[in-house]
């Protein structure tokens, strides 16, 4: 009677250790690491170049800059502030792209090596498989994410003085509750990402070549972007998966603006719905030849 128990708990084992190796096999390429090198380094940029002008007493203009939150005049106050502005500047292109570029290459770069056939062998499936992939790519998402929040940090803390954070609102909070808010922060940005990359896994699963995959998938961010910013086509602004990004600004308020962020992260949940079944949909009636 015991038998049956074997395979059955050899199978989430299994799961666990194919998500293992997908991320092992994420994190270990030289291309993932120069996408988290080149993330890191925009707060440095942005760190030296503020530290650079105001090195005389002069200060940082706050203009919103395309609509974005005007963080960067308070870098000069408080270092934390450069976590804010580094995640404000790399969500609108550097965060993307670089989920794009991972998420294009997930199936299809595996079926341009030849080893995707390998990877389908018993007990895997193209289901495990493919969500094995979609969770790597989300870990990327949120490895992304603090990559950036860290290395802003890290610069702030170096350039700027550190103290109590004064929010959107005007409200005086302590250091200890501004770090949380900026982890906040850091996982609504990630969440936010959630769309593109179901979108990349998806245009993965059409092709056979992941540079291909990628340079669509990016090239469609871009779209979308441009899109987004037209006001004769403001009537679908809010059904396009980069409209609400900004939203994690409302985090920085007291009390906190709930309505575009759970907007954000509703659409984010229907994108990745979406586009999560019909990745399932193709993937799972692919012929695999190589």
């Amino acid at each position: 009677m015991a038998a049956p128990r074997g395979p059955r708990l050899g199978r989430p084992l299994w799961a666990l250790g194919l998500f293992r190796s997908e991320l092992v096999t994420v994190f270990r390429r030289w291309r993932t690491l120069a996408l988290l090198g080149v993330l890191a380094g925009v707060p440095l940029l942005i760190g030296i170049a503020v530290r650079i002008e105001t090195g005389d007493g002069g200060s940082v203009g706050g203009g919103h800059g395309g609509g974005g939150p005007a963080f960067i005049a308070q870098i000069t106050n408080n270092g934390l502030f450069l976590v804010f502005t580094g995640l404000a500047a790399t969500l609108p292109l550097f965060l993307p792209m670089a989920v794009g570029v991972v998420a294009g290459d997930a199936i299809a770069g595996e079926a341009n090596a030849g080893t995707l056939r390998y990877l389908l062998v018993a007990p895997a499936g193209r289901t495990r498989l493919l969500l094995a992939k979609f969770t790597a790519v989300l870990a990327f998402c949120l490895a992304a994410t603090v990559t950036v929040a860290v290395s802003a940090f890290a610069v702030g803390a170096l350039l700027f003085p550190l103290g109590e954070v004064t929010l959107i609102s005007g409200t005086t909070i302590s250091l200890g509750e501004g770090l949380l808010r900026a982890l906040a922060v850091a996982v609504a940005v990630a969440a936010s990402l959630t769309g593109i990359a179901a979108l990349g896994l998806f245009i993965s699963t059409l092709t056979n070549s992941g540079i291909a995959a990628m340079a669509a998938t990016v090239g469609l961010l871009i779209t979308v972007q441009i899109v987004n910013t037209i006001p004769q086509l403001d009537a679908v602004h809010p059904y396009l998966f980069p409209h609400y990004w900004l939203s994690f600004a409302d985090l920085l308020r007291a009390p906190v603006y709930w309505e575009d962020l759970l907007r954000n992260l509703g659409l984010q949940a229907l994108y990745a719905a979406v586009f999560g079944s019909v990745a399932w949909a193709r993937f799972s009636n692919r012929d695999i030849t190589v």
